[in-house]
């Protein structure tokens, strides 16, 4: 292309009305990204803020068994001749996930275009209205989904979600660097450390470091970022989870971390 010739260029979506874009990823499945996405969503929306959940993992959806949503139908509305999905709300929040669309007992099976397709219409074909914050529960890893979502739309910031164990911050260090400004050019907001230990009920005294330590801090420093919080593994999560999986609502010491990850993303953002 010659020097000059923009003609090539793709320009960025602003989703129209949303404030700002978050992304909350991570290097690897299993570390607790999608309970990181819902939880600080839910304290973003405590604070009084319009904020809405996208569940971007299209192979394999939690967020809406995280909201207890599973089974409610998501419905459809026409703005001129353009059809757009209609959010489920659920404490104050407009949420969309793949897993409210297709058939949860069958696997999705789709090749990288057909799937990052899927996501631009999550992005851009949901009725979204004024939003302050939408925190995007992105996919584990750094393929064609992601890469197609931060290429088409303005991302504002991102999340990165590791457990302290040294393959999980490796993984989590490929994720990181796909948010640099030589690759995808997003904002690195920091990095959450999740099940960074673990306190029995029955001893809340105690704190066993099942999964090693200092993972989370030598990962921000390594990208010249902050160690946003550490969140403990929790001993009655299941039970969580089948009440919607908003550990925060149920647990002060990780709801107090949730509400200083959510005044890092607002004082990060607003600047």
């Amino acid at each position: 292309m010659p020097n000059g010739d923009k003609s090539l260029i793709i320009e960025k979506k602003k989703l129209e009305n949303v404030g700002h874009v978050l992304v909350v990823a991570s290097g690897k499945g299993g570390v607790g990204k999608s309970t990181v996405a819902a939880n600080l969503a839910l304290s973003l929306a405590r604070q009084g803020y319009r904020v809405g959940v996208l569940d971007a993992d299209i192979y394999g959806p939690s967020i809406h068994k995280m909201f207890g949503i599973e089974g409610v139908p998501v419905d459809a509305t026409y703005v001129g001749e353009e059809e757009f999905l209609v959010p489920i709300q659920k404490f104050g929040m407009k949420i969309i996930s793949l897993g409210c669309l297709v058939d949860n007992t069958q696997a999705v099976i789709w090749r990288g275009p057909l799937a990052a397709s899927a996501l631009a219409q999550l992005f851009g074909k949901t009725q979204w209205g004024e939003l302050d914050y939408l925190v995007v529960d992105f996919p584990p890893g750094t393929g064609d989904i992601q890469i197609s979502a931060m290429q088409q739309f303005v991302i504002d910031g991102a999340i990165v979600v590791t457990t302290p164990q040294v393959l999980a911050v490796n993984d989590a260090r490929k994720g990181a660097e796909m948010f640099s400004a030589s690759k995808m050019n997003v904002p690195l907001i920091g990095i959450v450390e999740n099940m960074s230990w673990f306190t029995p009920k029955e001893h809340p005294e105690e704190k066993y470091l099942l999964f090693g330590k200092g993972g989370g801090q030598k990962l921000a420093e390594e990208f010249n970022t902050k160690l946003l919080a550490q969140i403990p593994l929790i001993q009655d999560v299941e039970e969580v989870e089948n009440q919607d999986c908003l550990i925060s609502t149920t647990n002060a010491t990780v709801g107090a971390a949730f509400d200083k990850i959510a005044d890092a993303v607002v004082e990060t953002l607003n600047k």
